[in-house]
């Protein structure tokens, strides 16, 4: 990679630091906040970008290094060909739908240049609970957003109906104990999303 910022990702057995203190990245989580995909254009992550981004998306925690996740890639043409198998799945299922519906179902892939699918893929009857797992693969999602708005691009998680889907699954090839956690589309965005009203945090101090 060619930015003289970038440190390479650590070694197996490499010391690291206990903590990394930031002001810039307590701003960043302090303002972060999602872009919508339809706002997302070009360009998107470069090869090295989309790399360093996948990187940085499985350093979560991970109990028994199972890493209970993985990733699929949509770029390029293969976003709107999966798009007609979104349209094809939502036409079948709705009848009644107009061609505007249609033809916005098969464009979904379309809305932004990058779209990663962070797939959950639990082992069943392990030491390491299932709701561990699921939860690593949440903190992939999350670091994904984390790092794309770092690297200077808008980010947002969806699912959306077809992360439920089952012939949507059965076209990506999904195994038994697999779920999509979430899409990540990732793109370009020029306009600035405004802060939404966010419930106050829930908070209680035990006391024995």
């Amino acid at each position: 990679m060619n930015d003289p910022e970038f440190k390479p990702f650590p070694a197996p057995g490499e010391r690291l630091a206990p903590c990394h203190p930031s002001p810039d990245t307590l701003a960043l989580l302090t303002r972060r906040r999602s872009a919508t995909a339809i706002t997302m254009a070009e360009p998107g992550p470069s090869a090295d970008e989309l790399d360093r981004l996948l990187g940085i998306a499985a350093r979560v925690p991970d109990h028994g290094k199972l890493a209970p996740w993985r990733f699929m890639v949509f770029q390029g043409e293969a976003r709107a060909r999966f798009g007609q198998i979104l349209g094809k799945v939502f036409s079948a299922s709705t009848p009644d739908a107009t061609d505007a519906q249609r033809c916005f179902e098969a464009e979904r892939f379309t809305r932004a240049p990058l779209v990663i699918a962070v797939i959950s893929t639990v082992l069943e009857r392990h030491k390491v609970p299932e709701w561990e797992q699921i939860l690593s693969a949440g903190a992939v999602c999350q670091n994904l957003l984390i790092a794309a708005s770092a690297m200077g691009y808008g980010a947002q998680w969806l699912t959306e109906w077809y992360a439920f889907d089952p012939q949507v699954k059965d076209a990506l090839g999904l195994r038994s104990g697999e779920r999509i956690a979430g899409f990540i589309y990732v793109g370009t965005v020029n306009d600035q999303p405004v802060e939404r009203p966010r419930p106050p945090a829930r908070i209680d101090h035990w006391m024995e």
